[in-house]
């Protein structure tokens, strides 16, 4: 196992990506905080990762306050002796509103938590990592970080800075043995995407045409790839963003005519 004895703190770990990285970093040997907004699903993939024969802690920290970011950082190094890992998952959606038209309030709340609570969270660890001289992160950023995307201002705005965060902090932390990455998922099967495609905000076969490999990702995938960067494997490398994304950002195509065939189709 790649992972084991290793100590891994995951953000937003309660649902979705953040859960199933959690999950198979368990699997893979480790111990892990599972931190979420909502602690009783925090408890929940605690007690999952304790059936897995692995140590867990529940944290129901809000990751864009500072003192409960220090309190859960604290606590972890308290209680596991380190933090070997960290992985920032924790986010929320954006109103989807033009920028003429989007709330301030609800445009800041995005910033916060997904970059400010990147920010915080880095920041709190780093310095444990410093202290250790060896540690490895990886930041969650999104398809929507890299190309603009209408109606998506804040949460655009917010994973561009998470992507160019990685890589400041990746060429600070490098001497220390820290690796720093972001890994960029696009459409994923998540509850929160499945939400938007019920509520009609997303239309599948919209996506599922856009998309190269002709479906939507699966949270497996996106861990797959975040497993890889926190490994030995990925010693040599620092400072990159991955997409993870069936080629989506790949494909530079335009308008209904350009689109890809569906799956099985000429």
């Amino acid at each position: 196992m790649r992972f084991t004895d290793k100590i891994a703190l995951v953000t937003g770990a309660g649902s979705g990506i953040g859960k199933c990285i959690a999950l198979s970093l368990a699997r893979e040997g480790a111990d892990v905080v599972v931190n979420d907004l909502n602690v009783e699903l925090a408890e929940g993939v605690a007690e999952e990762i304790v059936s897995l024969g692995r140590r867990s802690m529940a944290r129901g920290a809000d990751v864009s306050v500072e003192k409960e970011v220090i309190s859960m950082v604290d606590r972890a190094v308290e209680e596991f002796g380190r933090i070997d890992l960290l992985v920032n998952s924790a986010g929320i959606l954006d109103q989807a509103a033009p920028a003429m038209k989007q709330r301030t309030d609800d445009w800041q709340r995005v910033i916060d938590v997904h970059l400010r609570g990147c920010y915080l969270c880095c920041q709190n660890v780093a310095k444990y990592m410093v202290k250790q001289k060896s540690g490895k992160i990886v930041n969650i950023s999104s398809i929507a970080g890299v190309v603009g995307l209408p109606m998506r201002n804040a949460y655009s705005t917010a994973k561009a800075g998470v992507i160019m965060f990685t890589r400041v902090l990746a060429v600070e932390c490098a001497h220390y043995n820290i690796n720093v990455n972001a890994v960029s998922p696009g459409y994923i099967r998540t509850p929160m995407v499945e939400r938007l495609i019920l509520g009609g905000k997303f239309d599948e076969s919209d996506i599922i045409r856009r998309t190269p490999v002709g479906r939507v990702g699966l949270p497996e995938e996106v861990a797959g790839a975040v497993l890889f960067l926190l490994s030995d494997t990925a010693s040599y490398i620092t400072g990159i963003n991955l997409p993870v994304d069936g080629g989506w950002t790949a494909f530079g195509s335009y308008g209904d005519a350009y689109r890809l065939p569906s799956p099985g189709k000429e």
